[in-house]
């Protein structure tokens, strides 16, 4: 397709985005009360996705020069104003929501990469950095040391599944690594900034005996979970930061930064996603608040970014490498 970059003003400012939420049984009204998102009223919204380019969903540039163009339109046609040089792929490789936990969600597990093709699905990898945490959240993550698939597959014979599950206590700015394989579920009262690989594929392996209004249990995907499982994956902790970097994989990388000047979001021809966790800060006469993010074009020539107020902080995404 030819690119209508000639055609275009040189961009001035970064690039924000209209949220799409998703209603979910397990969600709620918290990303409306922390973050004053303008949620459908009447509705449980369990996510807000912030920056998406898939069939389902597509995000929307809100304001500015490329206001009402796609995120998928621009991977298409104004990749290299926008994205840099990045590696080729059919869509904008990352997905990043926000996630409203007020009820356990249920057991999963994402497909590792060597079979997701054989699977039927896509491989998935994730990262969570905890925005807000109730008094007691926890997240379900890998096993217990000393757990095989088969006590296992007879935890989920007998329903019995919470006891092989290793349990981690969270408060806000924790943050876990999620390759593909953890099995993994978000405890109740937790908010989240989840970065992933752009992929849909989840596999429930068990809904902790919970049946709907008609007495059914939701259905679980039992063979393929099974499969998908690293069973050698004991008692995984928290990430542990290195420095400002809280996370480096060939996938992405993301760094959380205490803003107390201005400094350079990302280098001159490299794009950054920039997520305002607490206070607020501003590039370029556009200001984000706890809870909003933006994308730094590769092209824009003002790179720096400023704290609004005392105690603002953010997460810095980036492709990893």
């Amino acid at each position: 397709m030819t690119s209508a970059s000639s055609t275009l003003s040189p961009l001035s400012e970064p690039l924000v985005f209209e949220p799409v939420f998703m209603e979910r049984i397990w969600g709620g009204r918290r990303l409306e009360a922390l973050f004053g998102k303008h949620l459908p009223p009447g509705v449980p919204i369990g996510e807000s996705w912030e920056l998406v380019d898939r069939p389902e969903a597509q995000s929307i540039v809100a304001t500015g020069l490329w206001r009402g163009r796609s995120l998928h339109d621009l991977w298409l046609h104004q990749r290299r104003e926008t994205f840099g040089e990045v590696a080729d792929a059919p869509n904008f490789p990352l997905l990043i929501k926000l996630l409203d936990a007020q009820e356990t969600l249920s057991l999963q597990v994402h497909p590792p990469a060597e079979l997701a093709a054989e699977l039927g699905g896509e491989a998935k990898t994730e990262f969570w950095y905890i925005a807000d945490a109730a008094p007691g959240a926890e997240l379900f993550v890998g096993l217990k040391n000393g757990g095989s698939r088969a006590a296992l597959e007879e935890a989920l014979a007998s329903g019995s599944v919470e006891e092989h599950l290793h349990r981690v206590p969270v408060r806000a700015g924790d943050a876990m690594f999620l390759p593909s394989g953890r099995m993994h579920a978000i405890g109740a009262g937790n908010v989240i900034v989840e970065i992933q690989q752009n992929s849909d594929t989840t596999y429930r392996v068990f809904d902790w005996n919970r049946v709907d209004d008609s007495g059914r249990p939701r259905q679980l995907h039992l063979e393929k979970s099974l499969q998908s499982i690293d069973f050698a994956d004991f008692e995984p902790a928290l990430v542990t930061p290195s420095g400002e970097t809280l996370i480096r994989h060939s996938l992405f990388q993301v760094d959380r930064w205490e803003l107390e000047g201005p400094r350079e979001v990302a280098p001159p021809g490299e794009f950054a996603v920039v997520i305002c966790v607490a206070g607020e800060v501003e590039c370029a006469g556009v200001a984000l608040q706890a809870g909003e993010l933006f994308l730094l074009p590769a092209s824009l020539r003002e790179r720096n970014i400023h704290p609004c107020r005392a105690g603002s902080s953010l997460l810095r995404v980036r492709p990893g490498g």
